[in-house]
């Protein structure tokens, strides 16, 4: 039973230099791609591969893998963007033998790129489950395209490893299946998130118990900010909210005219019904959570997103003051949860969001100025580590014995646990300066919303 993914070797990519200025370089190409010699280098690394007895090129010779790649990108001048694809292919534990495994893994990488691209497969021996890392050139040597990275590829490498395993009687995982058909929502519930149709469908069935017409799923709805672009006369009714790109047609959600009339009469008949209509009218007195947050901090959200003085930690820490309140079925029945869908749609990225803004109160970041330069600092101390790593590595290269080999392999997985925390904290620091302006969006769209409910029923009062 075998797993499968690839993902690009990304963009840290130094300038290209000259191999001429470095005298220890024997070969006569001339650029340079770090990235594509790290994860070469990494794939063909002894110690997980049984002193290299499980490396094969396809394309290319195993040895001189990385320069054929780089001539390829010379040649088609196409030495920038993602460099390579580094793909992987693992097994369950005891399923396979270590040469039946890379025999998968070959043929799986020969029938998903192996006649336009080079790539090296290498077969890691270092874990209980073997697995297979494949790394190919994002550039075509019969035609110097770029490989596209669709989504489509990710399921077609899936669908190649599974008929690969099969031909070998090997077991498969159970194929995934989209959910409504549609790719996108597939990805989204997969990482654990909520689409906008499936939080519009929560919406509509939270309020329809209360509803008694057709006028009443409409003003509930209004009250959770929603937007009807167009009137009722039309045949099918569609809804949007602040944000969205696109309007959902409520029958695509299986809430057909029709459907929704037997709801109704469906209300009507249960005296439960007019139970629960009175204790939740169609415009009860709303709490504005948003505003009231901002006035018990003193603080309000007027500030330009590209401002660098912003307090994120103090928007992080409001958003998930507003997420607590959707989880809250109380708060529903009472009015005071948020207006905005798109913040109860949040509420699936909470753990994420819960990491990013322990990550700023750990390290008292702030602004966005700071966590700048907080990465600065980590970016500056992972290149020296990284460097020391690579001298480390490149003295090995003619180690005088087994023991000082050793000794120096030692002290590079050393350095490698070092670069682990370090290169996790940048990424929450990416991952929190990247949602910063996401938040500050959210939040004005729900201070937007409560300002015109609040001024809306004032208006009522008077």
């Amino acid at each position: 039973m075998a797993t499968t993914g690839f993902w690009p070797v990304k963009n840290r990519m130094k300038e290209v230099i000259d191999y001429a200025r470095n005298p220890d370089k024997t070969t006569d190409k001339k650029y340079l791609d770090e990235d594509l010699h790290n994860a070469l280098r990494y794939v063909e690394n002894d110690d997980k591969t049984d002193k290299r007895m499980y490396v094969s090129g396809i394309n290319c010779p195993t040895k001189r893998a990385y320069q054929y790649m780089m001539a390829t990108k010379q040649r088609y001048g196409k030495l920038g963007g993602n460099v390579a694809y580094h793909g992987y292919q693992s097994f369950v534990s005891g399923e396979v033998t270590p040469e039946e495994a890379h025999e998968i893994g070959l043929e799986t990488a020969r029938r998903m790129w192996g006649n336009d691209y080079e790539i090296v497969v290498t077969t890691h021996l270092n874990t209980d489950n073997l697995h297979n890392h494949i790394v190919v050139n994002s550039v075509s040597f019969r035609t110097g395209q770029k490989f596209e990275n669709h989504i489509s590829d990710h399921y077609k490498l899936r669908e190649i490893s599974d008929k690969v395993c099969l031909e070998r009687g090997k077991s498969i995982l159970p194929p995934s299946k989209f959910t409504g058909s549609r790719k996108k929502d597939y990805w989204v519930h997969k990482n654990g998130g909520l689409t906008h149709r499936d939080i519009l469908k929560r919406d509509i069935e939270s309020i329809l118990p209360y509803c008694g017409n057709i006028d009443d799923i409409e003003r509930r709805l209004v009250s959770l900010g929603y937007q009807f672009p167009r009137s009722r006369d039309y045949e099918h009714i569609s809804i949007i909210a602040p944000g969205w790109k696109r309007a959902i047609r409520l029958d695509s959600l299986g809430y057909t005219n029709e459907v929704l009339r037997k709801r109704i009469y469906e209300n009507r008949s249960n005296e439960r019904f007019y139970v629960l209509r009175n204790n939740n009218p169609p415009f009860r007195a709303k709490v504005y959570p948003l505003l009231i947050l901002e006035k018990k901090l003193d603080f309000e959200i007027t500030h330009s997103k590209d401002t660098a003085v912003v307090l994120v930690d103090v928007l992080f820490y409001i958003l998930l003051q507003l997420l607590n309140l959707t989880r809250d079925e109380q708060e529903l029945q009472r009015g005071n949860q948020p207006l905005s869908p798109s913040i109860r749609q949040s509420l699936t990225i909470e753990k994420k969001l819960l990491s990013e803004y322990a990550f700023l109160k750990s390290n008292d970041l702030h602004s966005a100025e700071e966590i700048l330069n907080f990465m600065d600092n980590r970016t500056a101390e992972i290149s020296a580590l990284e460097a020391e790593r690579q001298k480390i590595r490149n003295s090995n290269r003619r180690p005088k014995s087994n023991e000082e080999r050793q000794e120096k392999n030692t002290s590079a997985r050393e350095i490698s646990k070092k670069l682990k925390p370090l290169r996790k904290v940048l990424k929450l620091a990416e991952s929190a300066l990247e949602r910063y302006p996401q938040v500050w969006e959210l939040l004005q769209t729900e201070r937007d919303a409560e300002i015109k409910s609040r001024n809306r029923n004032r208006e009522k009062e008077r």
